[in-house]
């Protein structure tokens, strides 16, 4: 066991949820690390960690990395449900096949994360549900429409989780970034769409770092569990949309 309470990301291989729990691990957190890409994990060699090669569709995988973390270092205060994929394209000739797994991961996915560990901390009546959303949650973009979809899903169960979740004393926080510099790029396929996503990116000067989302993720963490702030949206200061 350590002095502080077990943190658990999935998608922690890159981007926003690595930078996550390097920060969290740096405040001498344990990590839980979840990725399909279990190299990188294991690459990082963050001190108190545990990773696990998890697809977050696998409900029971998943479960089962929570367990096994927890055995060792005390239960999941802190769930980033961060996994996800943004497959944008061109609604009317995008593959159907791209929205199935934009569903799974970002929907299920999610849902899958918060499964493992929300009766835990019913149970304990504490702990905190960081759920990754997208400034693409809040309002519509051009060839984003089914990423959009998965994105304003996260909001609203996010919204009725954090309703059901206060009698527990459990918090439910939102993260809503823009242009971050990430891999997400990485699963744009449609030549037009990321030439344009590329081109809006350039106009604005380049998206942030995703440090500074995880910097937030742990100041908003450290508040008193009865101090709850319920969304994060940051995006570069010139992006307009």
């Amino acid at each position: 066991m350590t002095a502080k309470p077990l943190v658990a990301v999935t998608g922690a291989s890159s981007g926003i949820g690595e930078a996550t729990a390097r920060a969290f691990s740096a405040a001498g957190h344990p990590v839980l690390l979840m990725a399909r890409r279990i190299e990188r994990l294991n690459a990082m060699r963050l001190p108190n960690s545990i990773s696990r090669q998890v697809d977050v569709r696998d409900r029971a995988a998943l479960a089962a990395a929570v367990r096994d973390a927890e055995a060792q270092f005390g239960p999941v205060d802190m769930m980033f449900a961060n996994a996800g994929v943004a497959r944008l394209a061109d609604i009317g000739k995008q593959d159907p096949a791209d929205w199935d797994e934009m569903i799974a991961i970002n929907i299920n996915g999610v849902m899958n994360s918060v499964h493992a560990v929300m009766s835990g901390m019913m149970e304990r009546r504490h702990g905190t549900l960081v759920m990754m959303s997208s400034i693409a949650g809040r309002k519509v973009y051009p060839d984003h429409t089914v990423y959009c979809g998965t994105k304003f899903f996260v909001h609203g169960v996010s919204e009725s989780l954090r309703e059901y979740l206060s009698s527990y004393d459990v918090r439910v926080l939102v993260i809503s970034p823009g242009i971050i510099e990430t891999e997400v790029l990485d699963g744009v396929k449609d030549p037009g769409t990321l030439a344009n996503y590329k081109a809006n990116k350039a106009a604005i000067g380049g998206g942030i770092g995703a440090e500074h989302v995880a910097k937030l993720i742990l100041d908003a963490y450290n508040l008193p569990q009865n101090a709850l702030v319920q969304e994060i949206c940051i995006t570069p200061t010139r992006q307009k949309y």
